[in-house]
């Protein structure tokens, strides 16, 4: 039977404890896993599990816990598990986003429910396209690409005191300009077809003022928006494929600019 050294207990725990920190603020940050519904313990128990088997193979770093070195370190490990976990949270606010476009141009913009996993309200076509986000990320083994962008993270930055490098943090802001752009991509057919439908009300009442628009326009819309977005939903799953790729192809381009 061995036996461990009381010494050599501090440098233990810190050995596993910077790994923790860094899968914690992955996983408070990034989709399904932060999710309301989890709770705290399952989340630390995840964190702690993954912990365990990733600083089994990483070397020793030597960061004393309970240091001033040891708190620049762990909150080096925070930022990076949180960049991580916020660049691919941008691709379901981009889906939700087309989702709140949609709903206001199909005049459902008032319709909102409760969500309880971001704990806010949420428009109801939102809801429907996050919904459907979930079940295509874990459809497409998105949570097993997001564990392998972290594994390979303690590859590309090990856990030292050196800074992290500031282009990293101007490259994520910049990722998060394409919720707007995919989003409004995403949505564009259907935005289109119902502005076109509102232009040609607009010109009705101008033509027949006798006409209410607001009696015809309201069913109209919304009859005309339920179709195009069914008509959407075949090409909602390759366009947020797609968006996937995107997502973790710029997370290893900001990966590489922390160095």
């Amino acid at each position: 039977m061995q036996s461990l050294p009381l010494d050599a207990l501090p440098l233990l725990v810190s050995h596993y404890f910077w790994p923790l920190m860094r899968v914690l603020a992955l996983i408070s940050t990034a989709p399904v896993f932060n999710d309301r519904a989890i709770g705290n313990r399952v989340k630390v128990g995840l964190a702690a599990i993954i912990a365990l088997l990733v600083g089994h193979n990483l070397p020793d770093s030597h960061i004393p816990l309970v240091s001033i070195m040891g708190l620049w370190v762990g909150c080096q490990q925070l930022l990076i598990g949180a960049a991580m976990g916020l660049t691919i949270q941008f691709l379901f606010v981009a889906v939700r986003y087309a989702g709140e476009i949609i709903g206001l141009q199909m005049g459902l913009s008032f319709a909102t429910f409760y969500d309880p996993s971001g704990g806010e309200n949420m428009p109801v076509i939102s809801r429907i396209l996050n919904l459907m986000g979930i079940l295509l990320f874990l459809l497409f083994n998105g949570h097993l690409l997001m564990l392998e962008v972290l594994m390979e993270s303690f590859q590309l930055l090990p856990i030292s005191a050196a800074p992290l490098n500031r282009e990293a943090f101007i490259a994520l802001a910049s990722t998060a300009g394409m919720i707007f752009q995919c989003g409004i991509a995403l949505g564009l057919p259907v935005i289109a077809l119902l502005l076109t439908i509102n232009l040609t009300l607009g010109l009705l009442n101008r033509l027949t003022p006798q006409m209410s628009v607001f009696v015809v326009g309201f069913p109209l819309t919304l009859s005309v928006g339920m179709l195009a977005l069914l008509l959407l939903m075949n090409n909602f799953g390759p366009y947020f494929y797609h968006l996937m790729e995107l997502i973790f192809a710029r997370l290893s381009q900001i990966m590489l600019l922390f160095q």
